[in-house]
């Protein structure tokens, strides 16, 4: 007697369509809650989900700590950046940047309290919004992405009050100087602007590529991150990861990192995460051991 052959259950669609989506995941951006308990994390559906840092660090966390304890529909195309005020949680998309507030967040209460689109050439222009950056003497917000352009707006009134223009290509990435104060803008054309914010000019740039040390032609002339401490620069993406001297705008140290970076920070004493080309955000407590991971 011939044994008898399995039969095969049907799948469920909706299983399927959610585990495709888990495959083909990216997070793009994160930011932290003004109370530094809750994760955002936005990824390349549009989705904005929340988790507790609390209750995932907790001595007594269990998996379901490390799921969201919301997670909401933010953008009809991909979340590339995010940035928290003492109230709001800021997220930006294609063209258009929208607020939240984070009290009703956590209460599961997901509705967008405003959206702005800055001022493109056409109406028919949608760039993507790359990079977000909070000035809070000013209360203003710098968006910056595909138009090659920094764009500044007021929070209060929710206008936009000056386009930075000198890139060629378009931006990855912006750091606030504060003392200066000036922003620092990197991007696809090699290039890393700094602006003085007082007069809403282009004071200083650095051809990154262009430096024999930290250039990298097989990797591109591309500037993906950057971070500043005050007369010092830290960035790379194309060329190595390389500390810089503003004033003098010499590079003084040139890390032994192969891959291109896309983040970099200024390390202190905190809980750092890391995300990328799936549906998980790690966690780590020290620089050399990930704690766990976060899953959408």
């Amino acid at each position: 007697m011939e044994p008898a052959t399995p039969l095969a259950l049907p799948l469920d669609p909706a299983e399927v369509f959610e585990a495709l989506q888990q495959l083909h995941m990216t997070v793009f951006s994160q930011s932290v809650s003004p109370c530094g308990k809750f994760l955002a994390a936005g990824n390349n559906y549009g989705q904005i989900a929340i988790f507790s840092l609390s209750a995932a660090l907790s001595s007594e966390a269990k998996e379901e700590s490390k799921k969201p304890m919301v997670t909401f529909h933010a953008h009809d195309g991909p979340v590339y950046s995010m940035v928290s005020t003492d109230r709001h949680l800021l997220s930006a998309g294609d063209g258009e940047v929208k607020g939240w507030l984070w009290a009703e967040i956590l209460k599961k209460g997901c509705k967008e309290l405003w959206r702005r689109q800055p001022p493109y050439r056409t109406s028919l222009e949608v760039p993507e919004i790359n990079a977000l950056l909070l000035i809070p003497k000013e209360n203003s917000l710098i968006l910056a992405g595909g138009d090659c352009q920094l764009h500044s707006m007021d929070l209060e009134t929710g206008t936009f009050t000056r386009a930075l223009r000198g890139h060629t290509d378009y931006i990855h990435c912006l750091a606030l100087r504060e003392r200066s104060p000036e922003v620092l803008s990197g991007g696809e054309d090699g290039a890393v602007r700094l602006w003085d914010l007082r007069t809403a000019k282009e004071v200083q740039t650095i051809e990154v590529y262009k430096h024999e040390e930290c250039s990298r032609p097989h990797n591109g002339r591309w500037i993906g991150c950057l971070a500043t401490d005050s007369d010092w620069m830290v960035c790379g993406g194309g060329p190595a990861l390389t500390l810089w001297h503003l004033r003098s705008s010499t590079p003084t140290t040139v890390f032994p990192i192969r891959a291109p970076q896309k983040h970099v920070t200024f390390y202190q004493d905190l809980v750092l995460t890391a995300a990328g080309n799936s549906c998980r955000v790690d966690v780590f407590t020290n620089l050399g051991y990930r704690a766990f991971s976060l899953s959408f």
